[in-house]
């Protein structure tokens, strides 16, 4: 595999948008002096593979701060493609399509990227790069941990003839789901911010996964995603320990 990068254009591109409604601006945020969207910059410079990184942002600030750290930002996203109800997989084939028609470049390998992931590391997502490249089935391969919380656990809330009541997330009692022990639930994961697809599978299914997708698992600590301050301040806690 140490010829991949060689052989193959692995493109990493990484979404950083100005309209955070939970955490504003989170993604430029000062993360141990250090820009939240420096941090995944850097950690896709590390790998072996990616040999060119994009970022897509919609102002000059964040395109400004991208490109201190190493990133390229061949325009800036139109605001059509940077509101809050925009598809993130529409920013990204337009950004391949723009490559295309102005660059005449198309990469083989597309890295999703996401700069609320500072503690990802670029051993692992080499990883799931060569798991994809390995595998003629796979139309990706993305970076999973253990959920924390068991989806069995999950809860809602309704309002019916009962009143407002407490249920299942999977039903409409408020009895669990399944009355098994814990240790003896089926393994769930969630999904970290990395994606690696092929290019043609984004341009046959309009997706970044299509439909076999294979995996590499990450611990726990390594796929925290920032949302909101908690997660902000988990993150420099762990950074600060390692």
């Amino acid at each position: 595999m140490n010829n991949l990068s060689r052989s193959l254009k692995v493109m990493g591109i990484i979404g950083i948008r100005s309209g955070s409604k939970g955490l504003p601006n989170k993604n430029i945020m000062e993360l141990m002096e250090k820009p939240l969207v420096g941090w995944i910059i850097e950690t896709a410079k590390k790998s072996k593979h990616i040999n060119r990184i994009i970022v897509s942002t919609d102002t000059e600030e964040y395109a400004s701060i991208a490109k201190m750290f190493g990133a390229e930002i061949p325009f800036l996203r139109p605001p059509e493609l940077s509101s809050d109800f925009s598809p993130e997989i529409d920013f990204i084939k337009h950004m391949i399509d723009w490559l295309e028609t102005n660059e005449n470049y198309k990469p083989d390998i597309i890295v999703r990227m996401l700069a609320t992931s500072p503690l990802q590391q670029a051993e692992d997502i080499d990883k799931a790069i060569e798991i994809l490249v390995e595998d003629d089935k796979a139309d990706s391969a993305v970076i999973i941990s253990e959920m924390r919380q068991h989806p069995y656990k999950a809860l809602k809330i309704v309002n019916d003839s009962d009143g407002e009541r407490l249920v299942s997330y999977f039903g409409n009692s408020g009895r669990e789901v399944t009355p098994i022990a814990r240790q003896n639930y089926e393994k769930a994961y969630v999904r970290s911010n990395v994606i690696v697809s092929k290019f043609d599978t984004l341009k046959e299914t309009e997706s970044l996964t299509g439909d076999i997708v294979r995996f590499h698992e990450i611990p726990q600590e390594s796929s925290i995603d920032i949302d909101n301050l908690i997660d902000f301040e988990i993150a420099e806690f762990l950074l600060k320990k390692n």
